[in-house]
């Protein structure tokens, strides 16, 4: 085992960046999520207004798979109420989060305390210490406000920005993309999940300018209201488009000829598997990486986290990709 880990920053949100951090903690990473706060739904977006704070969703699902306690310490921080007429669709570790923000008046503080408590195997940080709104614009002209209501939408979305557009990183982000030794954007949902990560100019600013590799993770399908029709090359170029400039340097994809679960994937309604063009994407400078990495769980396909992970601790050792002292491409 290397005596120092691999040095690691994960970009998104929701239950594709947990999915894949439960695999990332069992391998030598030193292990940084930067987790999207642009949540507005559910028992997040009713904290978010209630204190004024940002929506602790995301955030409780990362320390919950970067966890290092009891099952069923976990199995509490993440029980959700819905029994109580007040607390109802609440989960526990929301109202412990928001809580603690309120004890201490600082988002980032309580997640540093409660990443102490449960014993985190890393750094949690959010994308910014405030809350954000995030605004759709769609391509016949028409805006959507509001994380929630955006996968309703029935137009394809042009672009997303965030209100307020000048909203500043925490400082431990910005470190963390500077000495990254990788930097993995995905799996998530694209618009909801990845880019407004991207949409805080220092964040994005210290990604272009990182010399560590960019790894995008595909998602296995596409996704109502946001990217029925993608292939992985739209995908990418969606983020490239918002953040103004390529800076991709692999995709790893699932390989669809090589899938067992295939015949499934074609049959779930209008989603579909997310296709790729190897040719395409490598004329535009993007390293293909193909691997069988699809699984259904609780009748869920999710990527497996495992095999994602030992991939990529596996890879960054054979290919030397981890030296300090020099420029790495994937």
């Amino acid at each position: 085992m290397r005596k120092n880990p691999i040095r690691i920053v994960v970009i998104g949100g929701g239950t594709g960046l947990s999915t894949l951090l439960r695999g990332l903690k069992n391998f030598p990473f030193d292990i940084t999520a930067i987790v999207t706060v642009a949540d507005d739904g559910g028992s997040s977006g009713r904290l978010r207004d209630n204190y004024d704070i940002p929506p602790p969703g995301d955030v409780r699902n990362v320390i919950a798979a970067l966890s290092d306690v009891e099952p069923l310490i976990e199995e509490m921080f993440q029980y959700r109420f819905e029994q109580s007429d007040d607390l109802k669709g609440h989960s526990l570790g929301n109202l412990m989060l928001a809580a603690l923000t309120d004890i201490t008046g600082d988002f980032s503080y309580a997640i540093s305390e409660m990443s102490r408590v449960f014993q985190v195997n890393g750094h949690v940080v959010p994308a910014a210490n405030k809350k954000v709104t995030l605004h759709a614009e769609l391509i016949d002209g028409t805006t959507i406000v509001g994380e929630s209501k955006i996968p309703d939408a029935q137009v394809p979305i042009k672009r997303i920005t965030l209100e307020p557009e000048n909203v500043k990183p925490l400082p431990a982000a910005i470190r963390a993309i500077e000495r990254a030794e990788l930097i993995v954007l995905g799996p998530g949902s694209l618009y909801t999940s990845i880019i407004p990560n991207l949409l805080v100019k220092e964040i994005r600013e210290a990604i272009l300018c990182a010399k560590a590799p960019k790894l995008y993770i595909c998602n296995l399908m596409t996704q109502l209201g946001e990217t029925i029709g993608y292939n992985a090359e739209a995908h990418i170029k969606a983020v490239h488009d918002h953040v103004g400039k390529p800076f991709i340097d692999a995709v790893l994809v699932n390989d669809l000829e090589q899938s067992q679960l295939l015949k499934t994937l074609c049959s779930i309604g209008q989603v579909k598997p997310v296709t790729y063009d190897e040719h395409r994407l490598e004329d535009l400078g993007i390293k293909v990486i193909k691997k069988d990495i699809a699984m259904i769980r609780e009748g869920t396909l999710c990527h497996q986290a495992t095999v994602v992970a030992q991939w990529m601790y596996e890879y960054m050792i054979r290919e030397n990709k981890i030296s300090r002292n020099k420029s790495r491409v994937l």
